[in-house]
């Protein structure tokens, strides 16, 4: 047949080799997470993508539970957890990622907590909103939930009724011990302040009509709530726990809210719109529209304050704004439908 004696057994071999060699190089490749990082759900994909911010590059893909919305990441850049809120609300499960592996290593079963939204990480432990339950006095039937998972036990461990409707989204002031929840369909932001070991008390502070981004200044002095019916800000004092401005920022949905780190920009991304928002804190006053695409959603500013990531889902895409310039420097196709993120360290 004129096949060589030696040549033709040795080749298959050597492509083999040299593709098993290929795949654990490549798996290796992909196996490395960077630092820092940026984390960011897809909610139509069912997954957690990692982005290495110094290429742009999305360099793994981490399966979640149904329709993530929401993720915090641990301190020390190890432990990402997504809240999987559901299609229609109705998720019942926590996704807990490994980072460095690259791989969810925890589906925690919340029992009777449904909706899981809202997530931050203070002091070793994760804090997540929920807006449904059953069975939590004084909820005769239903009952929105500030609820604390451990990842050292591997379990949630504490749950406190809120009593509001549609709770949402989380923010924690500096030291862990106060906590306030935007309630979309209560037209309300909850303040809740941790008391001894598992106490806390509650006070309803009325904003405009349906709070749901929500940010505290970094001077720890206010904090502001972006009504998305309304097109307005409700701008809260922390000593008084009162509502002391409302600001018209003239947006058609407002969807989150975030201080720059040195407390002088606020932005604020319109659903409706696909517009970013830029405003001076100080004087409350809009300095910049930035036109992005379709469905703006999640924000994060990365700890130094220099760049912005904003997701617009409805393109699939996530845009880099550089604060400084105020205008848009990059897009990263990300998968379908991103929206929250977290930052590794």
């Amino acid at each position: 047949m004129g096949r060589r004696k030696n040549g033709g057994v040795k080749r298959p071999l050597q492509v083999a080799s040299a593709l098993a060699v290929w795949l654990t190089c490549a798996a290796a490749s992909w196996a490395q997470t960077p630092s820092p990082a940026l984390v960011v759900l897809n909610k139509d994909a069912n997954e957690l993508a990692i982005i290495d911010v110094a290429t742009s590059k999305v360099v793994g893909r981490i399966p979640t539970g149904q329709t993530p919305h929401e993720v915090a990441v641990s301190d020390d850049g190890r432990i990402a957890v997504a809240t999987n809120y559901g299609e229609r609300q109705d998720g019942t499960t926590l996704s807990v990622i490994d980072l460095d592996a690259m791989k969810e290593i925890q589906r925690v079963e919340l029992g009777r907590v449904s909706g899981p939204h809202g997530i931050t990480y203070v002091n070793g432990k994760f804090y997540f909103t929920a807006e449904h339950s059953n069975g939590y006095p004084p909820c005769a039937a239903s009952c929105t939930t500030l609820n604390r998972y451990d990842p050292a036990a591997k379990k949630v461990d504490w749950t406190v009724p809120v009593g509001q409707e549609r709770t949402h989204m989380v923010v924690a002031m500096a030291g862990g011990k106060q906590f306030y929840l935007a309630n979309v369909k209560s037209n309300t932001v909850t303040l809740v302040e941790l008391k001894g070991q598992d106490g806390a008390e509650l006070t309803h502070i009325t904003t405009g009509k349906g709070p749901e981004g929500i940010d505290i200044s970094p001077s720890g002095k206010e904090v502001w709530a972006a009504n998305s019916g309304d097109g307005t800000v409700s701008v809260i004092d922390t000593a008084t726990k009162k509502v002391i401005a409302t600001v018209d920022v003239g947006t058609k949905y407002s969807n989150r809210l975030k201080f720059t780190p040195d407390g002088k920009l606020v932005l604020i991304s319109d659903l409706g719109s696909g517009d970013l928002v830029v405003l001076d804190a100080a004087a409350r006053k809009e300095v910049k529209r930035l036109k992005l695409g379709k469905s703006c959603e999640g924000i994060l500013i990365v700890p130094d304050g220099s760049k912005a990531y904003v997701a617009v889902s409805g393109d699939d895409k996530v845009d880099i704004v550089d604060l400084k310039k105020l205008e848009v420097v990059a897009s990263v196709e990300i998968g379908k439908d991103p929206d929250g993120m977290g930052w590794r360290k």
